[in-house]
């Protein structure tokens, strides 16, 4: 075993850090219940916490009272925690990053995360996500890839990003850890918009499959995927009785497939010769009005 750093923390094999951050960038808690179930499954060790008064308006992100015994009475506050997690079949360690997502001071925020992935020499940030789409919850669950560089792309077989508009925290984070030098790329679960209300284990379980290949180590799914052919027979027995809902995934089913279509239509054009294709249309066109 590593012996610890002299500044307490613990010295790991070549981390890679997973974040996800509960709110805007998490529908149906996806993203979170992902790291959750990994922070378990691995026995995770609490590392740190970063204080949620400097970060967390308590009137928009509210603390909450929990009871113990069904007597006491906590108040359990908004905070980022952050723990770790050693692979003994791997030949790395995994670090994890978990709260709401705050608001206030994000560029602080950020900044102290970074500062840790610093220190702990983490070569790897995966930001999970999970977005409300046009997608039906009868299909297995599209997961979007980016990364911010090309080099990252490449290395894990994503795309650039090229997205433009608003963005959350992990947008926001995944800029500072490349600012900073350190890889980051981010996985996004498409969450069908009609069935937002979390638990969605259909989608963590996509999560979990498309992160195995890019942080290397064997990720264990557990019950899962009971749990998400579970919530899918659940879904199609409350929608059994409504032919409108019924109607509604049936034209997503046939929008999806005539994409996939037009995909593979695509996939097959030779990109070089559809352009020297056009260019001699306009200069027949070109030369037709000399």
């Amino acid at each position: 075993m590593s012996s610890p750093r002299p500044n307490g923390l613990p010295a790991l094999r070549r981390p890679v850090m997973i974040a996800a951050f509960g709110g805007w960038n998490d529908a149906g808690d996806a993203a979170s219940a992902t790291v959750e179930h990994l922070a378990l499954t691995w026995d995770a060790v609490d590392l740190t916490e970063i204080d949620g008064d400097d970060y967390y308006d308590f009137q928009s992100t509210r603390p909450s009272i929990a009871q113990i015994d069904g007597v006491t009475r906590r108040i359990q506050w908004p905070v980022t925690s952050v723990s770790y997690a050693r692979i003994p079949a791997a030949d790395r360690d995994v670090v994890f990053v978990l709260g709401p997502e705050p608001n206030l001071k994000w560029r602080t925020f950020c900044a102290q995360l970074v500062d840790l992935a610093e220190t702990l020499d983490v070569e790897l940030v995966v930001m999970l996500g999970s977005l409300l789409a046009d997608t039906p919850h009868t299909r297995p669950v599209p997961v979007s890839g980016s990364a911010e560089t090309s080099a990252a792309a490449t290395r894990f077989g994503l795309s650039p990003s090229r997205y433009e508009g608003p963005t959350g925290i992990t947008g926001v984070l995944q800029d500072a850890f490349v600012q900073a030098g350190i890889p980051s790329v981010s996985l996004w679960a498409a969450v069908p918009h009609y069935i937002a209300h979390p638990p969605n284990p259909k989608a963590a379980v996509a999560l979990l499959r498309r992160l195995e290949p890019i942080i290397e180590v064997p990720v264990p799914l557990g019950t899962l995927p009971d749990l998400a052919q579970e919530w899918q027979e659940a879904v199609d027995e409350m929608m059994s009785d409504d032919e409108d809902m019924n109607s509604y995934v049936e034209e997503l089913e046939e929008r999806e497939d005539a994409e996939k279509d037009i995909d593979a239509t695509m996939s097959q054009v030779d990109g070089d010769a559809l352009a020297a294709e056009f260019e001699k249309y306009l200069k027949r066109r070109n030369e037709g009005h000399e």
